[in-house]
């Protein structure tokens, strides 16, 4: 039986290879391997782990040579090369301000970032570490982020590389840990605004079910036993409830499959573009979205540009930062404008990708040669308008949801009441 050739290895100049275990290829059943999980020696002798995208041995062992590496030992297969969920903007913010803390107290990038791993938790203080060891192997910051893989948004790490671009690091992660700790903020502002007319949804919701599948069946058994003639109400009353008893295990799955349908839908980029564009023409609830878009949209770019970054690349890093596929989509159409040499604002305007107010600022800005600030101040400026609309809807849709609720708890009271005076004696 024929021994397969050996995976040959490469060694890069200055690694002393005598003291070295000897190199190791986990053979795994076939399967064609996207990325491959090593061990591999520095020059200096220290062991590193982790994972390299290669398609073959070849190829990953080419690239670790390529970083100075010696491979020990390689296994293929599908590994941790994978899209992770974005990590909390607040535990984020926390992070870049610590950094920038540090870096503008004079202390070197990698032992910063060795401090902040203490403030991280989960997958952001393992990244911390993937990033501490991608410095030490000669990687800039940036470059580091971006291997994060969706950990860090595509806006802050596009701030971060504009920063070290223009030697302004330190200033760079201050805008970021600020554009992150407003983010969070905003977040937190729309959940709290949601939470009671949520929890009033919900209870009114199960109120309602229990008192129709529970409390009307038994009512119904009574009124059936006594033979009269019910009250078109209690008829219409009655007929719901036998309704949702019999199949209301039938309609709750297919609620689930009608939804489970349209989160696939939405995950895909036409599907969430084209939802998110009927969102927008819903009144008031698209008003405050587009406002939400428009804070987002012009926090990055103000930042993007006080960090040095030129226009166009800033309207990229600010088209990620969004948060609504349908205004991400006016942003691009606005950039091909700029691009071809259409001014700032007219392109925004004519694509209609900020709000009114915050294009009047931002024309100034453009007028004056301060877009970057003015930019910013367009983004505070949006973030109070969307805080008092949905301050609106809210006031709006609590005394809404009380109405609603309140009303068919009304219908039920009033059909039982009348069937109970339809069947007594002498009425």
């Amino acid at each position: 039986m024929s021994t397969p050739n050996p995976v040959p290895t490469i060694t890069p100049p200055g690694v002393d290879t005598t003291a070295l275990p000897p190199f190791r290829l986990s053979v795994l059943p076939p399967v064609r391997p996207t990325a491959y999980r090593y061990r591999a020696a520095r020059a200096d002798g220290a062991m590193l782990t982790g994972v390299i995208p290669a398609a073959d041995a070849m190829e990953a062992t080419a690239l670790l040579v390529e970083r100075g590496l010696h491979p020990v030992e390689l296994t293929p297969g599908e590994t941790e090369a994978r899209r992770v969920r974005p990590a909390s903007r607040r535990d984020l913010a926390i992070v870049f301000q610590s950094l920038a803390s540090l870096v503008a107290a004079g202390v070197p990038l990698e032992r910063a970032v060795t401090a902040s791993e203490e403030l991280a938790r989960g997958d952001l203080r393992q990244a911390l570490g993937r990033i501490r060891l991608d410095l030490r192997e000669g990687r800039s910051l940036g470059q580091a982020l971006e291997r994060t893989e969706g950990l860090v948004p595509a806006v802050a790490v596009g701030m971060v590389r504009a920063g070290e671009r223009g030697s302004q690091l330190g200033r760079a992660l201050q805008e970021v840990a600020g554009h992150l700790e407003r983010e969070a903020e905003l977040v937190g502002r729309v959940r709290q605004a949601l939470a009671y007319p949520l929890i009033l949804t919900v209870a009114g919701s199960v109120s309602v079910a229990v008192i129709t599948t529970v409390v009307v069946p038994r009512f119904a058994e009574v009124l059936g036993e006594l033979g009269r003639e019910l009250p078109p109400a209690t008829r219409a009353l009655l007929a719901t409830s036998a309704f949702l008893s019999n199949y209301g295990l039938l309609l709750l799955v297919g609620l689930l499959v009608l939804g489970m349908t349209a989160t696939v839908w939405v995950s895909e980029p036409k599907g969430r573009e084209r939802w998110h564009h009927l969102l927008l023409l819903v009144p008031l609830i698209g008003t405050i979205r587009h406002q939400l878009a428009t804070a987002r949209l012009a926090r990055a770019l103000g930042g993007m540009l006080a960090t040095g970054m030129p226009l166009l690349p800033a309207l990229d890093g600010a088209a990620e930062a969004a948060g609504d596929a349908a205004v991400r989509t006016r942003l691009q159409q606005a950039r091909e404008r700029i691009a071809r040499g259409e001014p700032l604002t007219q392109s925004l305007a004519r694509e209609r990708v900020l709000t009114p107010s915050a294009l009047q600022l931002l024309a100034v800005g453009e007028s004056s040669g301060q877009v970057a600030t003015m930019a910013t101040r367009a983004a505070d400026l949006t973030v109070q308008e969307a805080d008092r609309s949905l301050r609106t809807l809210v006031g709006l849709l609590e005394p809404g949801l009380v109405v609603v609720f309140g009303a068919v708890v009304a219908f039920v009271a009033a059909a039982l009441l009348q069937a109970v005076y339809s069947v007594r004696p002498g009425l």
